[in-house]
């Protein structure tokens, strides 16, 4: 089982990035996904979260209208597409999937905002 996180870097503040979470070794069409972040020195914590099917997601306020969560299952992967980034984004961000009392976590990518 593994969930592997892509993407993540150095942008300037106003910036995008798209992080890709690839799963293997279970069914991931069957499980949530969610994104979450643990900045430096910090507690982590939720970003955003999808259904199975995809039909059904949440952001936090925090990102609300800058971050998008999105999951191609044919290709079992989740997306984290990060728009109008902000020195506050920088942190780790890390992949998550969840059914019922399965979960699985990825390593982490590492996402810094700086001029």
């Amino acid at each position: 089982v593994q969930l592997v996180e892509s993407g993540g870097g150095l942008v300037q503040p106003g910036g995008s990035l798209r992080l890709s979470c690839a799963a293997s070794g279970f069914t991931f069409s069957i499980y949530a996904m969610s994104w979450y972040r643990q900045p430096p020195g910090k507690e982590r914590e939720l970003v955003a979260g999808i259904s199975s099917t995809g039909d059904i997601t949440n952001v936090a306020d925090s990102v609300k209208g800058r971050f998008t969560i999105s999951r191609d299952n044919a290709k079992n992967t989740g997306y984290l597409q990060m728009n109008s980034l902000k020195p506050e984004d920088t942190a780790v961000y890390y992949c998550n999937a969840r059914l019922n009392y399965l979960e699985y976590w990825g390593r982490g990518t590492q996402v810094t905002v700086s001029s």
